[in-house]
């Protein structure tokens, strides 16, 4: 059983950035009582257990506990803290429901609980009474102790889960530096953010983050906009160019005049959008829920009716009492408490195993009905880092392959374009003398590429664009460039002594297996749809590459999320996203089910319900099979946790009694009642022997 969020997302605050808000506070001091209340709830209910053993096994006592112990008095004492500090809320919850007319979950564990402890109660007091009668004097103060120490932990996992809900906010709040360069009456002044103010110029170094959003008006510098793009390529920044903040610059200084701060900041938008997204969710256990919606007033129902019909027969209050508690403790939900929440934990940890964290019982729950899955490109299908792909030397090469992969490693370390690393980290392996020949003349020209002499050659890297541009003749590069272009790769040409020598292919490769897992998911039924920032033909490439049909290409942050909801909107879902980067946080919460990348940053992470730790994306489709297998072991648990009930409630209501006189007593109905919650237990355990299909191993 799980208790019902209450009040609005603690995400929605007016509070300053990176301080707690009040919703925030008060569920920490929730969490907190709740621990408390299930430690004390469990020393005591083992305590009550151990107390009642005899009774339970049919004897009069056991050598190793003492009288005293055993006694009723002590199993009063040790039960009523758990039914009234532990269980409070039931209690009121159930009075609440009365007071609306209405019944619940609540209603049902504080009747059985409580009529329980009452009947106990009375037993202790008078037990001569039912001795009188004839009746034994038993006590169910273990039964009403276990059902709620159980249901009490379902619902601290609840609260549990419902504290991630804020922490993708605090982590994108922290992108944002505190403090600010700022240029005012001619004299650099370092001030925090909240004092900047739109026409304020800030002052920016290589290796700082960008307080806020503003337009380069001197300098220039490579600008990492991952968060914005989740493209991992830093973008080149020079005087009339927009920057955000929160992104990093990688090399070079700048000033940029602020055009945008506060809630007005691309930051604080998607830090909007998250919140939005998150609040918006429902958490209810639709099934649970119309379960309990005609368990509860029936199980009432045909408990008073019991009372008022053995009492009409008989004139004996008392076995008309026992008739009551027994339909009561014989229907008390603790296998229904345990029938979803068990399997829950059980698939969690199996889904531990395999590489993948569960946040909510709701995200495993809808996994397995998704119709429609979208997947980030970069960084999710990709690697996420460009990587040579291509190495071809033109047919008129003349250069030794040593001497030239020598003499560009030499030229572009002096590069601190990303394209440039990526090709340094390709040739140098391959050299077989790792001292570089002397740079001179080195000239990175925006754009283009980068120029100068090494080892005596007069070198040009860069784009064929560019070479043509210079003059160079590139109708033998033509043919290559196309089939790298085709490829989704980009094209850097080498030049040597006004001939050009090679060219090299660089693209941000697949991840090994992406294929496989995209066929994986196709066979699951699902629809894949390649969601990416890239223009339309790369991104068309890659999808094909994948076998991916329905490309949706040149998004940005906000539209992610927008294009999530528009397939919401036409009936295409439950939608799943899966993403890594901080531009993907707000689709993945806007998601019925968001799939983070555990490689990617840690707001994506924390935006998502499941994360990936291994980023390995046969992840998606194992954890939509193990939704799946979860969602049949609770429907098959519901049914063990109603066969004992549905088959003993007529029994323990006295309908044998007039011809068998047997009376199923209510310590043989909570027997029942935990034979129930065993079956129930042992079928949930069968989900350990879950193993995900394998996918066919894909080439690195």
């Amino acid at each position: 059983m799980h208790a019902p969020s209450s009040g609005p997302s603690c995400c929605q605050t007016d509070e300053p950035a990176g301080s707690p808000s009040g919703m925030e506070r008060e569920l920490a001091e929730e969490l907190t009582l709740l621990r408390r209340k299930v430690s004390v709830a469990a020393v005591l209910t083992t305590l009550v257990m151990l107390a009642s053993l005899p009774h339970m096994l049919g004897v009069h006592a056991l050598p190793f506990l003492p009288g005293w112990f055993t006694s009723p008095w002590t199993q009063l004492l040790l039960t009523t803290p758990v039914l009234f500090w532990c269980g409070r809320d039931f209690f009121t919850g159930a009075w609440t429901a009365f007071r609306q007319h209405s019944a619940d979950m609540n209603t049902l564990v504080a009747a059985g609980t409580g009529i329980a402890w009452l009947t106990s109660l009375f037993t202790t007091v008078f037990p001569q009474v039912l001795i009188a009668e004839g009746l034994p004097a038993d006590v169910y103060y273990e039964s009403a102790a276990v059902i709620l120490t159980l249901v009490l932990l379902g619902r601290l996992l609840e609260a549990r889960a419902r504290g991630q809900t804020s922490e993708a906010i605090r982590r994108l709040l922290q992108l944002q530096p505190p403090t600010a360069r700022v240029l005012r009456a001619g004299a650099v002044q370092e001030i925090p953010v909240a004092l900047v103010v739109v026409g304020d110029l800030v002052q920016v170094r290589p290796g700082e983050k960008l307080p806020v959003d503003g337009v380069v008006v001197e300098g220039r510098s490579w600008v990492e906009e991952s968060m914005l793009t989740g493209e991992p390529t830093p973008v080149e920044k020079g005087p009339g160019d927009d920057v955000i903040g929160a992104s990093m610059n990688r090399s070079g200084s700048f000033t940029f005049r602020v055009s945008r701060v506060g809630a007005d900041t691309v930051l604080a938008q998607i830090v909007d959008l998250v919140r939005e997204a998150q609040s918006s969710r429902t958490r209810v256990q639709r099934l649970a829920d119309q379960v309990v919606g005609w368990f509860v007033p029936v199980v009432i129902a045909l408990a008073i009716a019991a009372f008022v019909v053995w009492f009409l027969i008989s004139g004996n209050p008392v076995l008309a009492m026992l008739f009551l508690v027994s339909v009561l403790v014989i229907a008390c939900p603790c296998a229904l408490g345990l029938a979803t929440p068990t399997s829950i934990m059980v698939a969690s940890g199996k889904g531990a195993e395999n590489g993948l964290i569960f946040r909510s019982a709701e995200a495993l729950e809808t996994a397995g009905g998704l119709r429609t899955i979208v997947l980030d490109k970069t960084g999710t299908l990709t690697r996420g880092q460009p990587q040579v792909t291509d190495f071809e030397r033109l047919g008129a090469a003349q250069l030794p392959a040593q001497v030239l992969l020598a003499a560009v490693a030499a030229l572009e370390e002096r590069s601190e374009h990303p394209l440039a690393e990526a090709i340094v980290a390709y040739v140098r392996p391959q050299l077989q003398d790792p001292q570089l020949p002397a740079v001179e003349g080195f000239e990175a020209v925006a754009g283009r590429g980068v120029r100068g002499s090494s080892g005596g050659l007069d070198m040009l890297v860069g784009t064929p664009r560019w070479l043509s541009e210079l003059g160079f003749d590139t109708s033998s590069l033509e043919p290559l460039a196309a089939r790298l272009e085709g490829a989704a790769c980009s094209v850097a040409a080498v030049a040597v002594n006004g001939r050009i020598e090679a060219c090299f292919g660089i693209a941000d490769p697949l991840k090994p297996g992406a294929a496989a897992a995209v066929a994986a998911l196709r066979r699951l039924g699902l629809q894949v749809v390649m969601l990416s920032g890239d223009a339309h033909r790369t991104a068309e490439v890659v999808a094909a590459q994948l076998g991916i049909e329905r490309v949706i290409a040149e998004v940005r942050p906000a539209d992610k999320a927008a294009v999530i909801r528009r397939l919401q909107d036409q009936g295409e879902g439950p939608v799943a996203m899966v993403g890594d980067g901080i531009n993907d946080a707000p689709a993945l919460a806007a998601a019925d089910v968001g799939l983070a990348m555990g490689t990617g940053t840690d707001v994506a992470i924390a935006a998502s319900d499941i994360t990936l730790i291994s980023g390995n994306l046969a992840g998606v489709p194992a954890a939509i099979e193990l939704s799946r297998h979860t969602m049949a072991n609770i429907r098959q648990n519901l049914i063990f946790a109603f066969a004992y009930n549905v088959a003993g409630l007529p029994i323990a209501a006295g309908l044998l009694f007039p011809l068998t006189g047997w009376l199923l007593s209510p310590m043989i109905a909570g027997g029942a009642m935990a034979f129930s919650s065993v079956s129930v237990v042992s079928n949930a355990l069968r989900l350990r022997r879950f193993r995900p299909t394998p996918l066919p191993v894909a080439a690195s």
